[in-house]
């Protein structure tokens, strides 16, 4: 039991994404969460108003399917499989976030400052939430994908629009953390 509660090591979790991701390509799949929320939108009858949503959504069925195994696999990881709910961070990292107000860093799994339930009765946070929900969901669409979805599937397939928007990806992530970031705290 030991081994399900430690993180896996790179060389164990890699090789089985690799294995998932090839049995994928052979059967003709690709895999990516962005997707389904075209495929929810379109399930809900948004095809009747936008010609996006117009396509036969009977053929990602598999992937909402992934989507609900996602879901109840956090669940059971994070309540039944996990020693502990903080994360393993950087002592400075831990030092820093502090210095911005979020003194649930290094011993919660999300800052409970952002993720909370008394986030939703701060404005602030609700404020952030909601930016930052609508950028991520634009930037997926932007994108073509979002980062499970380029970085997994799309670089699994050699696709230089992949690459460019998982180093678009990266460069997003530096520059927010870095410069937006502390602006925000």
């Amino acid at each position: 039991m030991e081994k399900i509660l430690e993180p896996w090591p790179w060389y164990v979790a890699g090789p089985l994404i690799a294995f998932i991701m090839f049995l994928l390509l052979m059967i003709g799949k690709n895999f990516g969460m962005s997707s389904n929320l075209r495929t929810l939108c379109t399930i809900c009858g948004a095809g009747d108003k936008v010609d996006f949503f117009k396509f036969d959504w009977k053929l990602q069925r598999w992937n909402l399917v992934v989507v609900l195994g996602a879901i109840i696999g956090g669940f059971i990881g994070s309540h039944y499989l996990s020693a502990s709910t903080a994360v393993a961070i950087n002592p400075e990292t831990i030092s820093d976030l502090n210095t911005l107000g979020f003194k649930s860093a290094g011993k919660a799994y999300l800052p409970t400052e952002l993720f909370d339930l008394g986030a939703f009765s701060d404005l602030k946070s609700l404020v952030i939430l909601a930016i930052g929900g609508l950028l991520v969901g634009f930037g997926a669409r932007y994108a073509g994908g979002c980062t499970s979805g380029h970085a997994i599937s799309g670089l699994s397939n050699l696709q230089i629009p992949s690459l460019l928007a998982v180093i678009g990806f990266f460069i997003g992530g530096l520059a927010m953390i870095h410069l937006i970031f502390p602006l925000i705290f």
